[in-house]
């Protein structure tokens, strides 16, 4: 069964997709109530991904909505502090990620050529030559701007908050900072600061 467009099958994926996100426990405040994280992280995906590539391929719109799908099950406190156990856990989710979008692309009908895609874009394959995983890691950088900067930085100094933001920007294209650049004015006043502060030339040693 082929699948290249929005048809029954794409309709089918994502709502296997957000079926297994809406199992998050964890569960955020928003003006229609509380919504699963995981759920709502995935659209947040989705509607970032439609403002900066409007024209998206079906694998690279299926991976961005199963960017995190059932995270949850894999907690970071099951490793080791510090960054090795942090590294480990990061690939050990984006390999549980590909493996759960991969079966559900598979049961609903995909072909290998689609999941292979989808699952090489969430374990971040090609990152810097395939301008789809470029568009992937963009919406993600965005969705974090947008909803989890803030509260982000209130938990750590001003030097790391704005490390973590360097290397966000590193990640991003062109495309991705423009968007970003609009977002930038809806921070709080330090986030603001902290911005301005990472991007200029001497960003670390202000």
């Amino acid at each position: 069964m082929a699948n290249h467009g929005q048809g029954d099958g794409f309709t089918a994926a994502i709502a296997a997709i957000d079926g297994v996100n809406e199992q998050d426990p964890k569960l955020e405040s928003t003006p229609n109530g509380e919504i699963p994280a995981a759920l709502l992280y995935g659209q947040r995906m989705s509607r970032w991904l439609l403002q900066l590539a409007p024209d998206a391929s079906v694998p690279l719109r299926l991976a961005v909505r199963a960017q995190h799908v059932g995270r949850w099950k894999i907690p970071r406190s099951d490793y080791p502090k510090g960054r090795d156990g942090y590294l480990q856990w990061r690939i050990d989710q984006m390999a549980a990620h590909a493996e759960t979008a991969g079966a559900i692309l598979l049961a609903v009908g995909f072909e290998a050529p689609v999941i292979s895609k989808v699952q090489d874009l969430l374990q971040k394959k090609s990152l810097k030559r395939d301008p789809e995983a470029q568009a992937l890691e963009d919406a993600a950088c965005l969705v974090f701007l947008e909803t989890e900067f803030d509260a982000f930085s209130e938990r750590y100094d001003d030097d790391k908050v704005v490390d973590i933001l360097q290397k966000t920007w590193a990640k991003m294209s062109e495309n991705g900072h423009d968007q970003a650049g609009a977002l930038v004015a809806r921070l709080s006043e330090r986030g603001q600061q902290l911005v301005e502060r990472a991007l200029s030339p001497r960003g670390d040693k202000a």
